[in-house]
């Protein structure tokens, strides 16, 4: 398949964008111990050098507070999740580290067909998708019942 696909882009003159090309090709990867996938996030992240280290805890040095906000982050890009709500992903780091944090999301929202926006205006977006967060909700517990699959119409009421 990703033959043919360089192929017909080579056809049409379509050079793609490098860092999505190889995430492409690396999430069309199966069947390994690490995914490509996987290396490539530890790689933009930035992660790579402290793969092999342990996170730690409170008795056991592990890797830095910086790193540690970035293995949640890399968990939740390579993970399952279809919806990603993230606090304060930069406090704490480095310009670098946040821009690549960023920039991981932003190319994992193109390839995966996703949408962004800023939080100020995420209420409207889920009305216009016909989902209005009642009044007695909490704006949190409205946006995980919103994404979850189980027993959504208990917890939504459709826009009229």
């Amino acid at each position: 398949m990703l033959v043919e696909l360089s192929r017909r882009e080579k056809a049409a003159n379509i050079k793609p964008d490098p860092d999505l090309d190889v995430f492409m090709k690396a999430a069309a990867t199966e069947g390994q111990e690490t995914s490509e996938v996987t290396d490539y996030v530890l790689k933009i992240l930035g992660l790579d050098i402290c793969a092999a280290t342990l996170v730690g805890t409170e008795m056991i040095r592990g890797i830095s507070g910086g790193q540690r906000k970035c293995v949640t982050t890399s968990e939740m890009l390579v993970g399952p999740a279809r919806a990603l709500f993230m606090d304060e992903i930069s406090t704490g780091l480095d310009s670098s580290t946040t821009f690549s944090i960023v920039n991981s999301l932003r190319q994992s929202i193109h390839i995966l067909n996703g949408t962004a926006g800023p939080r100020e205006h995420v209420l409207e977006f889920f009305e216009y998708m016909g989902f209005k967060c009642l009044e007695r909700k909490g704006i949190t517990d409205f946006l995980q019942e919103v994404t979850s699959k189980k027993d959504q119409q208990q917890y939504w009421a459709r826009k009229d």
